[in-house]
């Protein structure tokens, strides 16, 4: 059985959270049920989208790509989710993890030049799956960061991790964290400095 994945555009489709259990839901997909997943989906897309956005530097086709490739792992992996953390944080764990190891594997390829959908996009759903309030400008400086120091900056200052789980996810000593971190946050100050 297939996940319902879909190749549109990502977009988040509010559910009611008022009638959403979702631990009910939880079960009943990793029971097979395919609308309780494509709920789920609707439910986590924007913060999913969002997260794996801004870790690939904002490249459109490839963030959807792996959005698909998250949520077809989440699918597979769901009959195993014991419930012991709340789904959304299994999910996005799940979606950061997959980014990150489509990050490592290309860190040996020869990088593409700018992908063509960074201009594109205006807006970009945050984690909590909300519209950032973040300027375009911000939001291209952060895509022009180098793959290793933009991942620490994202996973640090927007969603909240701690320097250990960063060290860790990314192979790299906490003071390369920290060290990549700071990297991040000058190259950022001087991008914004020279911006038209």
């Amino acid at each position: 059985m297939h996940p319902p994945i879909h190749s549109a555009p990502v977009t988040a489709v509010p559910v009611d959270a008022a009638a959403f259990d979702e631990q009910a839901w939880v079960s009943r997909a990793a029971a097979g049920d395919v609308q309780a997943f494509e709920a789920l989906y609707r439910r986590h897309v924007g913060r999913v989208h969002g997260v794996i956005q801004r870790l690939t530097g904002g490249q459109g086709a490839r963030a959807e790509d792996l959005t698909q490739e998250a949520f077809v792992r989440a699918w597979q992996a769901l009959p195993q989710f014991r419930q012991e953390s709340a789904f959304s944080t299994w999910l996005h764990r799940l979606a950061v993890n997959t980014a990150l190891m489509e990050l490592r594997s290309r860190r040996t390829q020869p990088q593409p030049s700018a992908d063509e959908d960074a201009v594109e996009r205006l807006e970009v759903a945050d984690s909590a799956g909300h519209v950032t309030a973040l300027s375009m400008d911000l939001e291209r400086a952060v895509a022009t960061l180098p793959p290793r120091a933009r991942a620490v900056l994202v996973l640090h200052d927007v969603e909240g991790w701690k320097h250990e789980e960063i060290a860790r996810e990314l192979g790299m000593a906490v003071g390369s964290s920290k060290a990549q971190l700071h990297r991040a946050r000058h190259l950022l100050r001087e991008r914004l400095r020279t911006e038209p």
